[in-house]
Parts: structure tokens; sequence; C-alpha cells
């Protein structure tokens, strides 16, 4: 526990570990903040974000500013006196005002190996271009996009199998840990700030849904890592006739023919040729049906071999 007056910045379930972490070691939160309620689901029901939901049942106070620029909530933050402050996948971009405001700076929890994959989305991203090592970095914040100083950074390997969904529960579980030794260390003084080397840098920008739009002119591991980084959203998809198909995990084959061609369709394998390579498609939706493993897919929707899958589009390039 460090003693000091913190503040915690997230929005996400991303953010909910290192909160956690907060409340465990006994720190002296005084506020979170996070972005406002939103609609979800069909019934456009207003829903709380994951962090705000940890904080009221910690009985932690909770604002929720619609820009963290206005000048009132700038003022609200300095009369609260925070010694730091953490943010994790807050959603916004702190201004100057704010970020002068704590003893200790502004502390960020981001989830690439800084800087590498700065902006929204890192983890999508490392995934999507086939990255075989990942981690996070703890970093000082300034005005810029996460360009501030690196405090620590624990890196991990990526497997070339790993999806999204269990990156990201790593990923996260592993930024509460180091933001916990960050503030170890910064209590006693054992941090010096390193400087991010600017043309090792690259952008991780935020997620749209054309970019899960599978193009079969690329080859199968592209697709591959395509379909791994978009498992949860927006999902890899292909036109099956006049219906989306949406593809949650492959594996990759090496089967050859004229790109997006049905190889096999039968007896639970379901084939499609890529521009080099094959990808074996392993759990699969169709528009407003169930998500489905192959065998289950096949039983219920035949689909004959030598059909093609989507359209010709343009190759994506990578970051």
């Amino acid at each position: 526990m460090t003693g000091w007056r913190i503040i915690f910045m997230g929005t996400p379930d991303f953010a909910c570990p290192t909160l956690q972490k907060l409340i465990e070691r006994g720190e002296n939160l005084v506020a979170v903040v996070t972005q406002p309620d939103r609609p979800k689901g069909r019934g456009q029901k207003l829903m709380p974000p994951p962090v705000k939901e940890l904080a009221a049942h910690n009985d932690i106070p909770v604002y929720q500013p619609l820009k963290v620029r206005e000048t009132g909530f700038v003022e609200l933050i300095r009369e609260l006196k925070p010694d730091v402050i953490v943010v994790v996948a807050f959603g916004q971009i702190l201004p100057k005002a704010l970020l002068d405001i704590p003893t200790h700076g502004c502390i960020n929890v981001h989830a690439s190996l800084l800087p590498r994959y700065r902006g929204a989305a890192p983890l999508n991203w490392c995934i999507m271009n086939g990255e075989t090592e990942t981690g996070v970095t703890t970093m000082m914040m300034d005005v810029g996009l996460d360009t501030g100083d690196m405090l620590l950074i624990r890196k991990t390997a990526l497997d070339e199998n790993e999806d999204i969904t269990s990156l990201h529960d790593r990923m996260a579980a592993m930024g509460a840990d180091l933001l916990a030794e960050t503030l170890d260390r910064l209590t006693v003084g054992d941090l010096v700030p390193q400087p991010q080397n600017n043309s090792d840098s690259c952008y991780a920008p935020m997620l749209k849904k054309e970019d899960g739009i599978i193009n079969w002119h690329s080859d199968a591991r592209t697709i591959h890592n395509q379909v791994r980084g978009l498992a949860v959203w927006p999902g890899a998809s292909t036109a099956i006739g006049d219906h989306v198909l949406k593809i949650f995990r492959t594996r990759v084959g090496e089967g050859s023919g004229k790109p997006g061609t049905v190889l096999q369709a039968a007896k639970g394998i379901f084939e499609v040729a890529c521009l080099s390579g094959s990808l074996f498609l392993q759990e699969l939706q169709l528009a407003g049906k169930k998500r489905l493993d192959c065998a289950s897919f096949l039983a219920g929707c035949p689909v004959s071999e030598g059909i093609l899958l989507g359209a010709e589009l343009p190759e994506r390039s990578p970051l």
C-alpha cells in the first residue's frame, strides 16, 4: 500500500483487474472516473460500465463526465487532491490541465510493448499482424497518444492460435500486477522513466466493422490471424450465397484452389482455399443463428464443395 490518494480512471472489463488490485492492496481510492452509461442490447437499455459496477460494489465515489476536459470536472479533480491518477482503458484523452494535477503524475497501463501499437486496439492489431510476443507497459502520461515516458514493461509469448478473448484476460491480469509493482517502486524512488523511441512506433486504430470482412485473396495465415484478432468484435465474416457467415475459429491448412473456393464440406470438415494455403473453419455462425462448431453447422446447413465464398476485395495492409 502506497498511502497515496489515488483516482482511478477506466471503463471496460480490461480495467477491472487493476481496480480490483488497488482495492485489495487497501489503497486510498478517493474516486473512480468512468464513461457515462450507454444503451446496449436490442432493448437499448442504459447499462453501466464494468468499472462503475465494481466501484459501486466497493462504495467508491464514481464520476462519469461526458468530457473530462470540461472546466468544472477539472476543478472537481483538483479539489480531490490526488497524489496519482491511474488510467486503464478509460476512453478519453486527458488534457494537460488534468495531467498536471496529481503530485506524482498520471500513470497509464497500456496493453502493448510500447512504443509499438499505440492507440485504441493494441491487442487486436498485434494478433492480426501475427506478432509472436506482446505484453503490457506502464508509463507516465503526457498530452500525446500513448507517447509518455515508460516505467515498466512485462513481456509474454503469443501463441499462433491464441485469440483475443484469452489474450485480453491474460493482459488484464498482467497489467494489474505490473501497476502494483510500478506503484511500489515509485514510492521508494526506484524507477527512472525512459523516453520512447518514436521511430519504432506504430498505430493501432479503433476497429471498424469493415476490418472483419475476409479477403480470400490473402494467405491462410493472414486470414487466420484476422479471425483470431476479431473474435469478439466485429468478428471475421464472409458471404455464403446471400447470407453473412461469421467465422470465430480456424486452423491453417495446405490445400489449394481458387481463393474462396470450398474444398471440403463434409464429415465435420469445412476447408476453404486462400491465396496460398487453406483454412479449416472450426466455429461458425450464420447471421441470426447460433454459433456452432463445424460438424453441427454442416449438419444443419449443408454446403456444396466448389462454391465460392465472399467477394474479391483489396488486401488489408498490415500496420
